[in-house]
């Protein structure tokens, strides 16, 4: 079973369920996580990505072994993305892509992609767009810039 954060951008990329983690630990993180969300709908940021954090102190070693690692910092990502703090989204979605089963999930690559461009690596941007279109297609860019999707199309028409 899996939950869907209420944030629309976070809502893109559903929370899976830790039931192999001791009950304990999903009860704090999911409490901590839903803290997390809370802060990034009220644009506190900094607060929300402090959650997220501590929820990953909880998550046992090694930490890319669970699927819940994915969220957190699938998470921390989108509050970075929010924040426009770039070098912090590449950073936050490179490790996502750690875990098992994050390559390939068209939202982390579109944030990615939108991270390259903002710090100047237009074609490694563009790459990563065109990864989420291909996975995820139109939709995947609803509610985004929309010259993200026009990039893609323009390349994708080029070829």
């Amino acid at each position: 079973m899996t939950r869907l954060v209420r944030s629309d951008n976070l809502a893109r990329v559903s929370r899976p369920e830790a039931s192999q983690l001791d009950d304990q630990i999903v009860v704090r993180v999911t409490e901590l996580c839903e803290l997390g969300d809370d802060h990034v709908e009220g644009g506190r940021f900094d607060d929300a990505i402090a959650r997220y954090e501590e929820a990953l102190t909880l998550v046992p070693r090694p930490l890319y072994g669970w699927a819940v690692t994915t969220w957190i910092l699938t998470a921390m990502g989108e509050a970075y993305h929010l924040k426009k703090d770039h070098a912090r989204v590449k950073e936050s979605i490179m490790e996502a892509f750690r875990c098992e089963g994050a390559i390939g999930n068209p939202f982390l690559h579109l944030r990615l992609g939108q991270a390259e461009i903002a710090l100047g690596q237009k074609g490694r941007g563009l790459e990563e767009l065109i990864r989420a279109h291909e996975r995820g297609g139109d939709e995947v860019f609803d509610g985004e810039d929309p010259r993200y999707l026009a990039m893609v199309k323009a390349a994708l028409d080029a070829s």
